[in-house]
């Protein structure tokens, strides 16, 4: 007698491809519009953050500085131009499935930051529906609630890999397994020594 669960169990290298789906049906499109309203003018605005950027990521220090974006240090302009670039380049290496850990990992991180200044610099931290609570029965607050999902899809990539259908799996075919069902023996025979 067969065990059902074998054959659930036989699905599991679909789980990195559904994880990236997801991603790209759901977060994608999220981060890239929020991406866009970073872009200062023109051709060079990759380099020169808009003044929203600044308002996004250091609203306190922005607000401080009389939203004068000339009194702000290169710090600042580093911070907001590398989120700008982490909004565009991580998300489309989870979606193409290249360096798909990596890229998963700096998500990850880059949410608990955007969480953080959405709590802290925002002021969301003063509104109980902003950061929402686990086990209340209402599953629609913005940080404890929803970004839990997000970082659960981005661990299932962190852990497992991009999945076969990947430039992770065509570039580095040579590297481990992103599996251990994936393991199989070397052919046996002359050309195998």
């Amino acid at each position: 007698m067969t065990d059902p669960t074998q054959a659930l169990s036989r699905l599991s290298p679909l789980l990195p491809l559904l994880a990236r789906f997801i991603f790209a049906a759901v977060l994608l499109p999220y981060f890239w519009a929020s991406a866009m309203t970073k872009l200062g003018d023109g051709i060079f605005g990759v380099l020169t953050p808009s003044v929203g950027a600044y308002a996004q990521i250091f609203p306190k220090a922005f607000e401080a500085v009389g939203y004068d974006v000339s009194k702000l240090g290169i710090f600042h302009w580093a911070v907001v131009t590398a989120g700008t670039w982490a909004e565009f380049v991580l998300p489309a290496l989870i979606v193409l499935g290249l360096l798909t850990r990596l890229a998963a990992l700096g998500m990850v991180g880059f949410i608990a930051v955007q969480s953080l200044t959405d709590l802290y610099g925002h002021g969301g931290i003063e509104h109980a529906a902003t950061l929402g609570a686990w086990f209340d029965r209402l599953p629609d607050g913005v940080i404890l609630d929803q970004r839990a999902f997000w970082v659960f899809t981005l661990a299932v990539l962190a852990v497992q890999g991009a999945g076969a259908l990947s430039l992770d799996r065509l570039l580095f075919r040579s590297g481990a397994p992103a599996h251990p069902g994936d393991l199989r023996p070397a052919p046996e025979g002359p050309q195998s020594r």
